[in-house]
């Protein structure tokens, strides 16, 4: 294992029998792409080898941080030494940096195929600071590695290699959702599409009561959407979009998540600007549950559900049947707000501009619609939500702050 800094060379060599070795040492300076000259050479004899598992390959030649890994942009780690321990399967790596960076990680071990490799990782990349979450599911060695590069085209290169030596590994069900991608949590992405103050600013968000609440400070002429995925649903009787409700406040959007089933979710966060018309990724957001949830969905949202709408009353999109509801909700800029179910009910407007009303579900399997006219001289009625009337009492979702 050789580590290399600015002005000095550590090897360390284990000898994998006993005997007489050679040890040769090559060099160049540092801006040459010649080739490497001779400089010494070494006899090691061994005589008692050390029994032990074999170290990950490293293409990379050197451990540790590299020796120019502040010309790279790194001012500080975290770790500093060339092996890191993982008492219980987990280690959180930060790096301090002079300038914005991005970051990409690999790790690597005999057992550890790429695609499960790529569940073990969480990356993180904040103006000043890049961070790296890391899972280990089978005991032994890895080799972690880490690739920087600056904002613009260049490309990644090799700033980093650490030995990690894995004491007890994590339960393979407890890995992070796949796909993730290189910007989680909050950090430049977000802050390069206009969002601030984040409730959350960590990538990983673990809820015992299985829903949570993220919120961002956000620009009048930014749309944010959301998405929410898992491995492997079991319980669910509904898509997992159902599960999540996006509301647009004058400066502030919240994305309300409930969860169906305990497990590791990715959350998607997606934005827009009033002169686009696709939305674009913003981030992901990991979050865990290890209880046992049953929340009911949200009542579908249509394309209409944008700023200044709220849903106050009732938080779930489930109903029970044959029962009178409360409804309570905010619509800015329409002239007329009804429920069309087994009755129309035309809400009331409170002096607060909340829209009010008693309805009566009727029966189970049936659908309760929210509806807006945006004109009084319009005669059509546009959706903006739809609920589902079935034979249970759901519990109350209000987890909107």
């Amino acid at each position: 294992m050789m580590t290399v800094s600015e002005n000095n060379m550590t090897i360390k060599v284990t000898p994998p029998t006993q005997g007489l070795f050679d040890l040769m040492i090559f060099a160049r300076h540092t801006d040459s792409q010649g080739p490497y000259n001779w400089v010494c050479s070494y006899q090691i004899q061994c005589l008692e080898p050390r029994t032990g598992e074999e170290l990950p390959e490293n293409p990379f030649h050197f451990w540790g941080l590299h020796q120019k890994v502040r010309d790279f942009g790194i001012k500080k780690s975290s770790h500093q030494e060339e092996l890191l321990i993982a008492p219980q399967g987990t280690l959180l790596l930060t790096f301090h940096t002079s300038r914005p960076l991005l970051a990409m990680y690999e790790l690597v071990n005999k057992d550890l195929d790429a695609g499960l490799s790529k569940k073990c990782l969480v990356a993180q990349a904040e103006e000043d600071k890049l961070s790296c979450h890391v899972l280990c599911p089978f005991q032994g060695y890895y080799r972690l590695s880490m690739f920087v590069k600056d904002l613009g085209g260049n490309p990644f290169r090799n700033a980093a290699n650490f030995l990690v030596h894995c004491l007890k590994p994590v339960n393979q069900n407890e890995l992070f959702p796949s796909g993730l991608s290189i910007h989680c949590g909050s950090g430049i992405s977000t802050r390069d599409h206009g969002l601030s103050n984040p409730s959350h600013s960590s990538p990983i968000i673990t809820t015992k009561l299985g829903k949570c609440n993220v919120t961002f400070h956000i620009p009048p002429d930014v749309e944010l959407t959301a998405s929410l995925s898992k491995d492997k649903v079991i319980n669910a009787k509904y898509p997992l979009e159902r599960y999540v409700l996006v509301t647009h406040l004058r400066t502030k959007v919240s994305v309300c998540v409930v969860l169906p089933e305990a497990g590791i979710y990715k959350m998607g966060l997606f934005g827009r600007s009033k002169d686009d018309k696709d939305f674009v990724h913003i981030c992901d957001y990991v979050i865990r549950c290890f209880s046992s949830p049953r929340w009911p969905p949200f009542p579908r949202a249509y394309s209409l559900w944008r700023r200044g709408c709220v849903l106050l009353e009732p938080r779930t999109g489930l109903l029970q049947g044959h029962s009178w509801v409360r409804f309570r909700v905010k619509v800015p800029k329409v002239s007329q707000v009804v429920i069309l179910g087994e009755e129309k009910t035309v809400l009331q407007q409170s002096p607060n501009m909340v829209w009010e009303g008693d309805v009566f579900t009727g029966a189970p399997g049936t659908q309760v619609k929210l509806a807006t006219k945006f004109s009084e001289h319009c005669s059509s009625l546009e959706v903006i939500l739809a609920f589902e009337v079935g034979g249970v009492s759901p519990a109350s979702l209000g987890c909107l702050e």
